[in-house]
């Protein structure tokens, strides 16, 4: 394969080298550049473990799976967040790779960020199911035909890979924001017709930092891997919140 760089090629080996822009250390940290050989169906996540195993084993970054299951590989890649186990360098064009750790969230170090913050949200959403003090000892029949069950198989097949919350700018202006994976759980769970922890989910999604306080920017729709619209699932969430205000004040 071949394919345009910044650093070229080395004539004694005829080989491609592609550089590679890593930040390093925590929020004041600063980029290392690297270069790596250039590889047949080569990963962002390829690039990064070969620097890692070959040039610098101090370099820190996640993954697990490398197939686009676990979601933990996410950075951001030339300026965009993606899963860097589902990110082809030769899809990315010419020119040096850029690799940042995920905004919004704590750096721990390198490419590796806090996601207690994520996490701790999808908790202030009530982004658990709440089976009420006596649920029925039977199993529910949920009509796979509803339009609830349509509004959860839409939404419900969120990894947490944080790729939404870095790309939402209103995080990055508000960083009490709930955030559009908390918000789009609560919206699989709001049309969950077993779930007895509707009223308390609707007041934690409807204050200063929940679901009116999205711009409808759609960067998390832009970038979720998943294809899914937290966006859509906002908006719902904006609907039952505004309804069950108004039938309180009938």
């Amino acid at each position: 394969m071949t394919m345009q760089t910044t650093a070229g090629r080395d004539e004694r080996t005829s080989t491609d080298y592609l550089t590679v822009q890593i930040w390093r250390g925590d929020r004041d940290g600063t980029f290392q550049t690297f270069k790596v050989p250039v590889r047949e169906n080569q990963t962002v996540l390829d690039v990064v473990t070969e620097i890692q195993r070959t040039q610098d084993d101090t370099l820190s970054y996640r993954y697990a799976c490398r197939v686009g299951m676990c979601g933990s590989c996410a950075m951001i890649v030339n300026e965009q967040p993606r899963w860097t186990c589902r990110t082809r360098v030769d899809k990315l064009g010419s020119g040096p790779l850029k690799l940042e750790p995920l905004r919004n969230l704590p750096i721990v170090k390198d490419l590796a960020v806090d996601m207690e913050p994520f996490f701790d949200k999808w908790k202030a959403a009530h982004g658990y199911f709440e089976p009420g003090d006596n649920p029925p000892a039977d199993f529910a029949i949920v009509e796979p035909s509803s339009s609830e069950r349509e509004a959860v198989d839409e939404a419900i097949e969120c990894i947490n890979c944080g790729v939404c919350y870095s790309a939402c700018d209103v995080v990055t202006w508000n960083p009490d924001y709930l955030g559009p994976a908390a918000l789009n759980r609560a919206w699989t769970l709001v049309n969950d017709v077993r779930d007895r922890g509707q009223d308390a989910r609707l007041t934690a999604v409807s204050g200063d930092a929940g679901c009116h306080s999205c711009h409808s920017h759609m960067s998390c729709t832009r970038f979720c891997p998943k294809e899914l619209s937290p966006t859509f699932s906002i908006a719902g969430l904006k609907r039952a919140t505004s309804n069950r205000l108004w039938r309180r004040k009938r």
